[in-house]
């Protein structure tokens, strides 16, 4: 037994290394860039990621959640630079506001709120992050100055045309066509950012190229830096704060979701942010970047092998491995190289999935996914939000008032109802039926996915899905999130769809040809039939 323990112990800890190691690897050009984009520098990019993956490590949930800067919290950053004029003292006021708004957060019952916004909110605004972060580079890529909004950068592009440097439009290019051309069987083991990161620096010194460099990374300890605190400075952070706290809060919430599925665990939000709040403070008390829980360097470490947060105290350890032995390469990194590799991070937030099943969502959620985007990518991305928030719930309202009549009428028939007993009785769970009543829509999708986490000793799922409502984006992810989930238990799963509308939408988007249609029926009776000749016949098990 002990020599078992141990033997779990050591390839836990051998997991745990290299998706610290690995994740960092992802981070380090990320870190790099966001510092660079935001004006507050490389380093406070590359101290943000290792001050506050170290502190939400050691103090978070238990799960491997590799933090620091990112896409939507630089962009935050950027805007709060600009409207400041990068004066250190009043923007470390705001940086610190924010992280004292998020800690309080984590005091209240705020954290389990972020399950109920809508996948297309969700989805507008990441679509509306990648386009500015994408819009944003464009003139460092050529050799420009980098701008402060998208509109400004398309601007200066477009009068300056003529200003643009060859060997900067060089060095950029390459890199797009490293991070967007590498095989993903390479990138699994090397990620393409760090490929590009140093094939192209090294291009660079050994060509000569005149090319804006980082220049400023200090390998020295971050040291203290004192807010500005005074009324007038309070009265314009609060809004800052307050917008940089939601974003920093509500991505880290994301990045937990996708962790507690890849992982079969369930992590604690108020738990999550209040470590994510404490390393926030300490970013903001020694000039670093604030950030977040980081979805793509959290996936990284959990597919390499990490399985708990010991991965996320290994991460800082590394970079600051690097940051004491390569400070001079890195001094080195053209910001071209780095414009290039935050346009491929734009693109990877940009939510494809949607995007290539768009014609076949209904009007309102494009509605919504609209409204979200462009108040994103043109006004303020909280507004965007909450006006997206505001839309979805109005649309389903009147959706629902449309729809509601007084109908009266048993659930269950007799015929049916004698039959589920049977199967408890004579078949102890093998076969399960799950009745999803009602409107399955964004409200309720995340709720009932959360009731098909575990079914202990079932090998049939039988799905009936009564209501003659059309589905949204929203529940028809959830639908195959539960397929997913399903199928990974080992569970079959088959499907019953009363209303030809809603079979012809699942038809559309791909969702039957994940169960087969074998196994999708009009009525419960048919589908529990095949399940007990399934039982009954292993040899004709599919």
């Amino acid at each position: 037994m002990q020599t078992e323990s141990f033997k779990k112990f050591l390839s836990t800890l051998r997991g745990d290394v290299l998706g610290g190691i690995v994740s960092a690897i992802v981070a380090l050009p990320q870190a790099l860039a966001f510092g660079v984009a935001t004006g507050m520098g490389a380093s406070a990019g590359m101290w943000g990621a290792v001050i506050l993956c170290l502190v939400a490590g050691l103090l978070g949930t238990k799960l491997p959640m590799i933090s620091g800067p990112t896409g939507p919290v630089a962009i935050v950053t950027a805007s709060i630079m600009a409207a400041y004029g990068y004066e250190t003292g009043a923007i470390v006021t705001v940086l610190l506001l924010a992280a004292i708004i998020q800690t309080c957060i984590s005091f209240t019952s705020l954290p389990s709120i972020v399950k109920y916004v809508p996948y297309p909110v969700i989805s507008g605004f990441m679509n509306g992050v990648g386009t500015i972060l994408i819009l944003m580079q464009l003139n460092p890529l050529v050799g420009q100055k980098t701008m402060s909004t998208p509109i400004e950068s398309l601007k200066h592009l477009i009068a300056d045309f003529s200003d643009i440097n060859t060997q900067a439009v060089i060095l950029g290019c390459l890199t797009l066509m490293i991070v967007f051309l590498i095989p993903q069987k390479i990138n699994r083991f090397i990620p393409s950012q760090i490929i590009a990161l140093v094939l192209c620096t090294f291009i660079s010194i050994k060509a000569g190229f005149q090319v804006d460099k980082i220049s400023d990374v200090s390998i020295s300890l971050p040291h203290p830096v004192l807010p500005e605190i005074n009324f007038d400075i309070l009265k314009l952070a609060l809004p800052f704060a307050l917008t940089l706290a939601v974003v920093c809060s509500s991505e880290s919430m994301l990045t937990a979701l996708v962790a507690d599925s890849l992982t079969r665990e369930k992590s604690s939000p108020k738990r999550l942010l209040l470590s994510q709040g404490i390393g926030n403070i300490l970013c903001a008390m020694t000039g670093s970047m604030s950030g977040s829980a980081a979805t793509m360097r959290t996936v990284a470490a959990i597919n390499t092998g990490a399985s708990t947060k010991f991965a996320a105290v290994v991460n800082p350890l590394f970079l600051i491995i690097v940051l004491m032995t390569c400070s001079e390469f890195v001094k080195e990194i053209p910001l071209a190289v780095l414009a290039g590799i935050l346009i491929k991070i734009g693109y990877d937030i940009v939510d494809t999935k949607l995007l290539k099943v768009i014609k076949y969502a209904p009007k309102d959620d494009l509605y919504v996914l609209a409204l979200v985007f462009l108040l994103t990518v043109f006004y303020n991305l909280i507004f965007a939000v909450g006006a997206g928030i505001t839309l979805a719930a109005l649309l389903y309202a009147k959706r629902v008032a449309d729809k509601t009549s007084l109908e009266v009428k048993n659930i269950y028939s007799k015929e049916i109802f004698a039959l589920e007993e049977e199967l408890v009785h004579d078949y102890k769970y093998l076969i399960r039926v799950v009745h999803i009543d009602g409107q399955f829509f964004f409200g309720s999708a995340t709720q009932i996915v959360s009731h098909f986490d575990e079914m202990l000793g079932t090998k049939y799922l039988i799905l009936n899905y009564e209501s003659n409502a059309l589905l949204d984006i929203s529940a028809i992810f959830a639908l195959e999130d539960i397929i997913i989930r399903l199928q990974t238990q080992h569970i079959k799963v088959m499907l019953v769809i009363k209303n030809e509308a809603v079979l012809n939408q699942l038809r559309d988007l791909n969702i039957t040809s994940q169960i087969g249609s074998e196994n999708i029926f009009y009525d419960e009776k048919s589908a529990v039939t095949l399940a007990k000749t399934y039982i009954k016949n292993k040899f004709n098990k599919p």
